[in-house]
């Protein structure tokens, strides 16, 4: 892949499904390499890991490209396809019968699939970025191992999506958008042999790691549609990033659902792009 400016980015992994899943290439006009500092002043590509699953593939592209197109740094968006990860002999667990998406655990091998380097963003495709991610990576404490949005979330609904059951545990929804510290020493468990083997409470709840390891970012870069509200009269509840965790307008039966126009129109545009190229 490679930005408009001539620099190639280099994908984390062959395994990890091109950038140009169903579009072949993003416009390039909006292809960036962008770079984030790290403490000794070096930069380096911000990698973000976007889940996949078939079933979303719009919202894959869609997430990714209202990424792209407001990035002013240098990042680099991947996605995370189970079906390559089974192919390179990195995912083999058998899928269960409470995991709504395919990458309902692969999503913790992002350090893995960073080289446990630097710092790398794990998000699920149903999200709508609205600001620059520049924004995000402001945010950051390399102190911490990861950081995230401590919701305090129950579910109302008993299914989500198209049809699947949703489910309810504590921290639910802090997976869904995760910054990794990928070299601090208690991620450096996260490889493809505890991953295929440990439960879903050890890692949705973040078990390996102590509560002071995990730091917090405002929820509104995961702005939970049918949960969180915006207060007109204070303008830090505005979302930066709306998470469609129980469905997004992609699906038939959420079609009216809340911000259901902002990704209407950011898919419209995206299309338009691709006819374009």
């Amino acid at each position: 892949m490679s930005s408009h400016n001539g620099t190639e980015v280099k994908p984390a992994d062959p395994v990890l499904r091109s950038a140009s899943i169903a579009s072949s290439e993003m416009n390039s006009e909006i292809e960036k390499v962008n770079t984030v500092s790290n403490a000794n002043g070096n930069t380096k590509v911000f990698k973000i890991f976007v889940g996949y699953d078939p079933r979303e593939d719009l919202a894959y592209e869609v997430c990714r490209y209202s990424i792209m197109k407001r990035a002013s740094i240098p990042v680099e968006v991947i996605p995370i396809v189970q079906s390559d990860l089974r192919k390179k002999g990195l995912y083999w667990r058998e899928r269960g019968a409470t995991e709504s998406t395919e990458f309902s655990f692969s999503r913790f091998l992002t350090p893995y699939l960073a080289g446990f380097d630097g710092l790398a963003m794990f998000v699920d495709c149903d999200f709508l970025y609205l600001a620059d991610i520049k924004e995000l990576t402001d945010l950051i404490d390399e102190s911490c191992a990861i950081m995230c949005v401590p919701h305090d979330y129950t579910p109302k609904e008993s299914t989500k999506m198209d049809g699947v059951v949703q489910t309810v545990y504590p921290r639910k929804n802090w997976s869904s958008m995760v910054i990794y510290n990928c070299c601090h020493p208690k991620n450096k468990i996260l490889t493809p042999e505890l991953v295929n083997t440990q439960t879903g409470a050890f890692f949705h709840r973040f078990t390996w790691l102590d509560d002071h390891e995990i730091g917090s970012i405002p929820f509104v870069w995961n702005f939970l549609v049918g949960h969180n509200q915006v207060d007109e009269n204070d303008p830090k509840t505005s979302p930066k990033a709306i998470h469609y965790t129980t469905g997004g307008p992609w699906f038939e039966a959420w079609k009216n659902c809340d911000f259901a126009d902002l990704w209407l129109n950011e898919a419209e545009e995206y299309k338009k792009g691709l006819k374009l190229t």
